[in-house]
């Protein structure tokens, strides 16, 4: 992203899951009315007066896409509460609603991200007379920042009331295949550091050469898309590399979702037929 601007990418992936909230059927895989309250009257008014700008077939994977990410993070999130887990660290938040919508009364939850777009949410929640509860903190931490050497998550963490010697459920969904290597590393090593029950959902971008064509045409698109809104793809691996990268840093277990995966646990049956379609990166969480 731009120095001193709000990430543009987080602006698209909230249009959405705002667009999931009206234009797919119910039942609905994220059911988020805050996600059409924090982008206002104006652009929610806009996806419902032009639903033909959505309803290709590439925009129509994308959202399904957004929201099972996002709901799988949340499912992951549940079990782990279950377990006695009591905070939540939402990695590259961008606009995501978990924390004004949190049904866990005992949860904290750390919303970390660049400070352009945190000032940028923080706006847009005032604009929507959307509450800051008192569970939620604000993180500002610029990810490209973090190395072995500076580790800026971990300071950042630690000026707030996250306690390091308790079990913490992180999501880093629509970062990672943004950053350097040495900045993913660095980052996942803080999370496995983290005591036992602690775990992570996230997604990667498969490298390239695994790819069909039709594949290979759908990501260079996007990468095209994205690299225009100044937040180019930088960072790709095979499911064997990330599997090393996990064992390396001392996580002990994983769960991966292909696109099929994906498709089977949350859009199975659906009568307008939402789903992705190929599979260009994989959803992937890690426990401790």
């Amino acid at each position: 992203m731009q120095e001193g601007r709000p990430s543009k990418t987080a602006f698209g992936v909230a249009r959405r899951r705002a667009a999931h909230q009206i234009l797919d059927e119910p039942p609905l895989v994220l059911d988020d009315p805050i996600a059409l309250r924090i982008l206002g009257p104006q652009v929610a008014g806009s996806i419902a007066a032009e639903p033909e700008k959505h309803d290709n077939q590439a925009a129509r994977a994308m959202r399904a896409f957004m929201v099972a990410r996002s709901r799988r993070a949340e499912d992951h999130l549940r079990d782990a509460v279950s377990e006695g887990v009591k905070q939540y660290v939402v990695l590259g938040a961008g606009l995501d609603t978990f924390a004004y919508r949190n049904p866990y009364e005992q949860l904290e939850v750390f919303e970390v991200d660049h400070p352009a777009t945190q000032q940028w949410k923080r706006h847009l929640l005032a604009e929507a007379a959307i509450d800051v509860p008192p569970t939620l903190t604000f993180v500002p931490v610029d990810f490209e920042k973090q190395t072995p050497e500076k580790q800026i998550l971990t300071d950042a963490l630690a000026q707030t009331s996250f306690d390091f010697d308790k079990p913490a459920f992180f999501s880093w969904l629509g970062v990672t295949p943004y950053l350097t290597l040495e900045a993913f590393r660095a980052t996942i090593r803080v999370i496995a550091a983290m005591p036992e029950k602690s775990g992570v959902t996230f997604e990667y971008a498969l490298s390239r050469s695994l790819l069909s064509f039709r594949e290979k045409v759908a990501l260079d698109l996007l990468a095209e898309r994205v690299a225009l809104a100044g937040e180019p793809f930088q960072l790709f691996f095979s499911p064997e590399e990330m599997q090393k990268e996990l064992r390396d840093a001392g996580f002990h277990r994983t769960e991966e979702l292909t696109s099929s995966d994906i498709n089977a646990r949350y859009f199975k049956k659906r009568r307008d037929g939402l789903q992705l379609q190929g599979g260009v990166a994989r959803l992937i969480t890690a426990w401790v």
